[in-house]
């Protein structure tokens, strides 16, 4: 699948979207812990503020009027307009800096990620999905176009590394099941959930599929949900922990 702009407009269709994107405490800290020591972050693509640390001088970059907004309204700190290929700092201005779930909306992935490394002394941590992970998950089964927009979208790990350069640590991040994040693979035990449309829209590659093709898709879940046809084949999902699906942490720094 070819998708000239992997971007989503969220100021169309992202009004609602901290509603049920929000911060889950134990993928925050592995976040934290990637952060190490560094008192003043970055977060470009920063959205409503999702995993932004509160212990330290935080500085937003974010593109969406939806998004800046509901910043606000979650109490965080106002963002600067703005995108990832051309930031507005000097060299070295940050200790760390930081883009979660993020990149596969970026036009210029290579000037993106060059940005972050003129203007971040130390790490960057990025937060991402491995593309070649994605059919791990389930929902390969019901939903397999909407999986062919994400390998399309989400860059691999190693273009990722290659122009970050320097030394790279990617790290599986275990999906809990409860997860208050809500990307597709927090639902693994909780199937039911992407049959609300809300949900649906706030998981950005719904937005690349026809409305028609979606009403299949859910249908195709909705049905086998109600027969029980869902549960003998992945009922086993209800009950793990955690899942280790595709969600990753890259941590880079510069030797």
């Amino acid at each position: 699948m070819n998708i000239k702009d992997p971007g989503f407009n969220y100021d169309e269709n992202g009004q609602k979207y901290s509603s049920y994107r929000q911060t889950d405490l134990r993928i925050y800290n592995y976040i934290k812990e990637a952060l190490g020591s560094s008192n003043t972050v970055l977060n470009v693509g920063a959205g409503s503020g999702s995993y932004e640390p509160a212990d330290r001088y935080v500085i937003a970059v974010e593109p969406s009027f939806s998004m800046r907004l509901q910043r606000l309204q979650n109490n965080r700190n106002p963002a600067i307009i703005g995108s990832s290929d051309s930031l507005p700092f000097d060299n070295d201005s940050f200790d760390a800096s930081m883009a979660t779930l993020t990149v596969h909306h970026w036009t210029d992935l290579e000037k993106g990620i060059k940005e972050l490394r003129r203007v971040t002394r130390n790490q960057i941590v990025i937060m991402t999905y491995d593309p070649d992970a994605l059919d791990i998950f389930w929902n390969i089964h019901y939903f397999p176009e909407v999986v062919e927009v994400e390998k399309a979208r989400y860059p691999k790990i190693k273009n990722i590394t290659d122009i970050l350069g320097g030394n790279s640590f990617i790290r599986k991040i275990p999906i809990p099941f409860n997860c208050q994040d809500g990307f597709q693979e927090a639902f693994y035990g909780r199937p039911e959930a992407f049959l609300k449309k809300e949900i649906r829209e706030s998981q950005s590659a719904w937005g690349f599929i026809s409305n028609e093709m979606e009403q299949i898709l859910v249908k195709r879940l909705a049905d086998d949900l109600h027969s029980g046809k869902w549960d003998e084949k992945f009922g086993y999902y209800r009950k793990m922990p955690f899942f280790h699906g595709a969600l990753r942490l890259i941590i880079s720094t510069k030797d």
